[in-house]
């Protein structure tokens, strides 16, 4: 078969992709004002899991499942914003890790809200200002966001999905290598590229900034200096890409939360997070565990906090496999509820991929 005819069977099977696409979109306007009537959220993490799932079970190649994944992300993003713009706050500015985690999350179709603090991200999402909100909770080199955790205690906010990134460091600047004075970044971007920095920066000025956009920022108006940012922040600011996944580790993974009013509803595949605190007693905290030891839970993190209410108090963060209307679950922390002097569940929410 000639080039000419491939492409004409090509581009019939474009029309009838942009056919099939609008079919769906007029399906998915009419579920939305279905859920509209019904008082319901229009982004469902449940159902976004479930079109993941099916996608990848009908996928026979050659495309990869995170390729299909993308185009569906979008698709979804498009369908969203024309069944009810949606605003997503985010950690900003623009071009750091939380506004790639909100795309890969709701894609480039909704509005987004750049926050300059992780307060103002739950506080817009608890006014009204934004439908969700996308905050960092924990990176596998640096551990956990304190100030996440902390706007829990007080916030009635729900964690309602999660997402997992990759994160890949580049050395950012206008200038070789060699001439480089100073280097821009956040202190925990300089913790996870530290041997690197010291392999091949030494003795160069280390300069702590508020985010890697800010860094990416200073390094276009110095001549001499660079930042350690993403790849989208090169394109904003128009830096050279002076070298590419500088992080220490090959597995930088940064886990993101997705706050709002609700809960999902159990997939199969799900998490739970809860927060409870203790009495100040011997033993106190092993007796807050043994109910997902009798009930078989496996827990994937467990952080404390001080309350700043009262000396040596302290509240726990949990995470576990289950969703918490789940029958082994639902045991466990009754048990757990029995046991401690305060309790609340976070969220139940599908289990995040790393793509």
């Amino acid at each position: 078969m000639q080039l000419r005819d491939l492409r004409k069977k090509v581009d019939g099977i474009d029309r009838r992709i942009v056919g099939l696409l609008n079919e769906r979109t007029h399906l998915a306007l009419k579920i939305g004002g279905l859920k509209i009537k019904a008082k319901g959220s229009i982004y469902v993490p449940e159902r976004e899991s479930s079109i993941y799932k099916t996608i990848e079970s009908l996928n026979k190649g050659p495309l990869k499942n995170s390729t299909l994944k993308a185009v569906y992300r979008e698709i979804m993003s498009g369908s969203l914003n024309i069944e009810k713009p949606l605003k997503i706050a985010y950690l900003g500015p623009q071009a750091t890790f939380t506004h790639l985690a909100s795309l890969k999350k709701f894609g480039s179709s909704v509005t987004y809200v750049d926050c300059s603090n992780i307060t103002d991200v739950f506080l817009d999402v608890e006014k009204g200002n934004a439908d969700y909100g996308v905050v960092p909770i924990e990176n596998s080199t640096e551990g956990v966001i304190n100030h996440t955790l902390d706007m829990f205690i007080d916030s009635d906010l729900k964690v309602c999905s999660e997402v997992i990134l990759d994160i890949a460091h580049s050395l950012l600047g206008k200038c070789a290598r060699g001439r480089i004075k100073r280097v821009y970044s956040k202190r925990e971007v300089f913790g996870q590229c530290r041997m690197w920095l010291e392999a091949n920066l030494a003795g160069r000025d280390l300069i702590e900034v508020s985010s890697t956009t800010k860094a990416a920022e200073l390094a276009s108006k110095d001549r001499l200096g660079a930042a350690i940012a993403s790849s989208l922040a090169a394109e904003r600011y128009k830096l050279k890409v002076l070298a590419d996944s500088i992080q220490d580790s090959s597995h930088n993974i940064t886990r993101f939360l997705v706050i709002g009013k609700t809960i999902a509803k159990p997939t199969g595949n799900d998490k739970t997070s809860v927060m409870f605190s203790v009495n100040d007693k011997i033993g106190a905290l092993h007796d807050m565990l043994v109910p997902f030891k009798k009930y078989h839970i496996n827990l994937t993190k467990i952080e404390s906090r001080p309350s700043k209410k009262k000396a040596w108090e302290y509240y726990f963060f949990v995470d576990m496999i289950g969703h918490s209307e789940s029958s082994k679950v639902k045991k466990a922390l009754l048990s757990l509820k029995k046991r401690c002097s305060y309790i609340k569940i976070l969220g139940s929410y599908p289990k995040g991929d790393l793509d």
